[in-house]
């Protein structure tokens, strides 16, 4: 059981952030015309959805939009018994050439963009790959770094961050949370 620590982002807050990265990535690649956008599943995908909306406002034309599932590109598929749930990548343009941006909710160890780029290269040469996140943690476990940070926050390995999104959770919102007093005295 997890406890909140603290409200990181509200609903006002993650709109302004959104707007602030939808204008970073335009501003870093002088504009939409060669960008296309990719959200992982399943929060990536409804942060890419804004972003594009957002880019569509400020350039007049909204970048070709996709979501890619990474489950099987993962490496910590082996040894779990649940089968694990599918929920399918729909890229149905080509990346060979263009700005790919991948969109997550929280950059943490590094593993899930990680999987993003197998998955990716096995669909084409994109240009270049840059990385947009709502929320970078620290604690990487593997050599990568976002291009666009909506906020860092500095976190302990015990605590987490969640992302509450209207289209998956019913509210927007960013929380800080760590274990509750029952989960700090058992083993770690």
């Amino acid at each position: 059981m997890r406890a909140l620590k603290g409200t990181i982002m509200d609903e006002q807050s993650m709109d302004r952030t959104v707007t602030r990265l939808a204008h970073e990535i335009l501003e870093h690649n002088k504009g939409a015309s060669n960008i296309v956008i990719v959200g992982i599943r399943t929060r990536g995908e409804f942060l890419a959805r804004r972003i594009v909306e957002k880019i569509r406002k400020v350039e007049g034309v909204a970048p070709d939009l996709g979501f890619l599932d990474i489950t099987l590109y993962r490496d910590d598929l082996h040894g779990k018994l649940e089968q694990p749930e599918m929920k399918g990548t729909d890229i149905l343009f080509d990346i060979s050439g263009k700005d790919l941006v991948i969109v997550d909710d929280v950059l943490y160890t590094g593993r899930t963009i990680r999987a993003a780029l197998d998955g990716l290269v096995a669909l084409g040469r994109p240009h270049s790959i840059q990385l947009a996140v709502l929320v970078d943690r620290g604690h990487r476990q593997l050599p990568i770094k976002a291009d666009y940070v909506g906020k860092n926050v500095a976190t302990a390995a015990s605590e987490s961050i969640r992302v509450h999104l209207n289209e998956v959770d019913g509210e927007d919102s960013v929380l800080l949370m760590h274990p509750d007093s029952d989960e700090r005295g058992s083993a770690q």
